[in-house]
């Protein structure tokens, strides 16, 4: 991860964050020292995006596919105690 800016740091130096981002990965953006945002390149963004797969796919390939669930609902009263 590339340097973390103060954000009215940032707001003042957003093209040297943007420029940062681009040449040096992405830059963390702090609010009273707490991480809140990330600012990275357009390419690393659509980097990120592309290596997201559908959850059709997801669920297709999962090592629990041929496996059979039991999907009955437990009719057994479970909160007993709570119930007055």
């Amino acid at each position: 991860m590339g340097r973390a800016w103060q954000i009215q740091e940032a707001k003042n130096k957003l093209s040297e964050v943007v420029d940062e981002a681009i040449h040096h990965g992405p830059q963390v953006i702090t609010k009273r020292g707490v991480e809140v945002a990330v600012m990275l390149s357009y390419a690393e963004y659509r980097k990120m995006i592309s290596s997201q797969k559908k959850l059709s796919d997801f669920f297709r390939e999962s090592p629990l596919v041929d496996m059979e669930l039991d999907f009955a609902r437990d009719k057994s009263s479970s909160r007993e105690d709570v119930c007055t």
